[in-house]
């Protein structure tokens, strides 16, 4: 089964500086239907105006990755951490026992362009921790892993029995995606268009859920695109 999540159904925030998507409930947006699968909870896809941010504010019990599409965005926080992220690379942030950051569009004359996520941890309590990850600017394999509770070789380690993939399709590729007994995919498109097998196809701001689904993704252009491999059932 495959569940598509459109991207003019997301949640939708005018802070003026701060234009906002919500996939899932946040904020002033709640939907019932849309609290996240599995362990993930929120993706938001942010602007930022030239100068502008989010001030110093806490997180706890939660794992918070950023992807940088386009513009800088400068991290700062209570940890002692403070670097500029480049487009295409992404930073975990574990808030676990609590932790203040905040965030800033660095550019001084362009928009910022990022997503933010949040990972619910398999356990509570944690120290905090940052990491960040800067994917070769070479032409990048079809599907890399990004982040992993379970595979010590990701780049960025996260506490929760789930996968983060980044998967890159030129002209005329494709890649299988299949579920296994008891996990399920998520799939959101970050930039570029692509289809399934089916027909059935995705623009960015799309997302889908498959569960029990054997597909294959690919397209006619270019797609940058975010894949979860999440358990069913979690804490």
């Amino acid at each position: 089964m495959i569940e598509v999540i459109s991207s003019h159904s997301r949640g939708q925030a005018n802070h003026g500086w701060l234009k906002s998507q919500h996939t899932f409930s946040f904020g002033e947006y709640q939907n019932p239907e849309r609290m996240g699968v599995g362990p993930l909870r929120v993706i938001n896809q942010d602007r930022i105006d030239p100068g502008a941010g989010f001030p110093e504010h806490p997180h706890r019990d939660m794992e918070i990755i950023s992807y940088v599409l386009s513009g800088l965005l400068e991290h700062k926080d209570s940890m002692g951490n403070g670097s500029t992220i480049q487009p295409g690379a992404f930073q975990r942030m574990r808030a676990g026992t609590g932790v203040r950051h905040s965030e800033w569009n660095a550019h001084p004359t362009e928009s910022l362009h990022f997503l933010q996520i949040w990972i619910e941890p398999e356990e509570l309590g944690l120290t905090p921790a940052y990491q960040k990850f800067q994917p070769s600017p070479e032409r990048p394999a079809t599907k890399t892993l990004i982040a992993s509770g379970r595979d010590e070789a990701a780049p960025i380690q996260i506490s929760q029995d789930a996968h983060l993939s980044q998967i890159q399709l030129y002209e005329g590729e494709t890649t299988p995606l299949e579920t296994t007994p008891g996990r399920q995919l998520f799939l959101h498109i970050a930039q570029g268009s692509a289809e399934f097998n089916d027909g059935t196809s995705l623009k960015a701001g799309d997302a889908a859920v498959l569960r029990a689904a054997q597909t294959t993704l690919g397209t006619s252009t270019f797609v940058d695109a975010l894949l979860f491999d999440l358990p069913i059932r979690h804490r």
